[in-house]
């Protein structure tokens, strides 16, 4: 599993331009296939976001997610987009995310009438509680938070099928609203997606910017209005998402390594400083190369800080011209070190020592299999954690 980076699809070139407008640096990846999806950072953060274009339909969907999964391991895959609302629950702009997802046009005809035979995937428990989270802190969107027309994020079923539903008194209207009432939105991708994720052990968001009413007012000017907003909200929930989402995969890969046993952590060498030589080795095991580490911080100030994060490069440096770091996790790890030493620089209180601190945490989380330079980086959290 790539530990940072999150799969974001879409159907429509509306929808991609609103998610690629929120990456630094997106780098075309193609698939051997001819798929092509754009590899971006979600700036000030270590969240790699792989984009993709299926067009409309669940069965283009599924097959470039499965495709996505299969090509970049992703911790999640998120399908973002614009659909229309069932009911008036949601207000145009509006954010609906999928607590689980119908796929409604699985039925059998009999002499008196279809009746519905859906398949269902539920959303994710962790997503659905962290997608909660983020709506009840209510500070993911570009309008100002309390401001009256600030989109709010919904949560219910979407209903996913194969033609485009533009009416409220259509036959097929009514057999929706008859089966599927709980639906508060309607779509055409977001069942191929969650299979593919069901198939693939991947976790599954779909998320939707209400555009339009299913009305017959699709092809009109206020859906050609709404339909960028609502895909701008939709793509502004989702990157807050990925980056919620990423944090908490560091955070969870750091609490590991923080309970492995001590007897299978690497060799410290303990320091001598009164007579500045090594008096001995401490592990129950020594499984790599052999390792220096001062567990004491050395730094004190944030000069000395600055000074040991520059020594802390070169061993990056080290580390990705032998291999061991790949060239996608060490530029995050050159970012995040950039970052904290420029906040470290600053030193302009409290806030700067967070920022120090968290930019280390985070960067520890992309080294977390390195045990040498995790060794290495550990007290240097603890000394930004002690910078006055």
């Amino acid at each position: 599993m790539s530990k940072n980076l999150v799969v974001i699809l879409t159907a429509l070139n509306l929808e991609y331009e609103a998610v690629r407008r929120r990456l630094a640096g997106p780098q075309v990846h193609r698939h051997e296939r001819g798929t092509r999806f754009e590899v971006g950072t979600v700036p000030g953060t270590s969240c790699r976001v792989a984009l993709g274009l299926t067009n409309k339909g669940n069965h283009s969907a599924a097959v470039i997610a499965e495709r996505a999964i299969q090509e970049f391991s992703p911790v999640a895959v998120l399908f973002v987009g614009v659909a229309g609302a069932l009911w008036d629950t949601a207000r145009l702009g509006d954010v609906v995310m999928a607590t689980h997802v119908y796929a409604y046009h699985g039925g059998t005809s009999e002499d008196d009438g279809l009746k519905a035979r859906p398949r269902v995937w539920e959303a994710p428990h962790g997503i659905s509680q962290l997608g909660s989270y983020l709506a009840r802190a209510n500070d993911w969107a570009d309008d100002s938070p309390g401001r009256g027309d600030a989109p709010q994020v919904r949560f219910g079923a979407i209903a996913a099928g194969e033609v485009v539903q533009n009416s409220r008194l259509s036959a097929e209207a009514k057999w929706i609203r008859q089966h599927y009432n709980d639906a508060l939105a309607i779509e055409m991708e977001a069942a191929g997606v969650a299979q593919a994720g069901h198939l693939n052990g991947a976790p599954v968001a779909v998320i939707r910017g209400i555009s339009d009413r299913a009305d017959g007012t699709k092809n009109s000017s206020e859906d050609r209005n709404w339909q960028p907003r609502a895909a701008a909200n939709a793509a502004a929930f989702a990157v807050r998402l990925a980056v919620e989402l990423i944090e908490e995969r560091e955070y969870d890969v750091v609490s590991q390594a923080d309970r492995a046993p001590a007897a299978d952590r690497l060799a410290e060498q303990v320091v001598n400083t009164a007579h500045n030589s090594t008096v001995g080795i401490m592990a129950g095991s020594v499984k790599q190369s052999s390792v220096s580490v001062n567990t004491q911080p050395r730094a004190t100030g944030p000069a000395d800080l600055v000074a040991e994060l520059d020594d802390f490069r070169e061993h990056l440096k080290r580390h990705h011209a032998e291999g061991a770091l790949d060239d996608d996790t060490y530029r995050e790890a050159l970012a995040e070190l950039g970052f904290a030493r420029r906040a470290a620089r600053e030193n302009t209180g409290g806030s700067s020592k967070r920022a120090t601190t968290m930019a280390l945490k985070r960067l520890r989380g992309l080294i977390a299999d390195l045990p040498d330079l995790a060794a290495r980086l550990a007290p240097l959290v603890t000394a930004a954690g002690g910078l006055s």
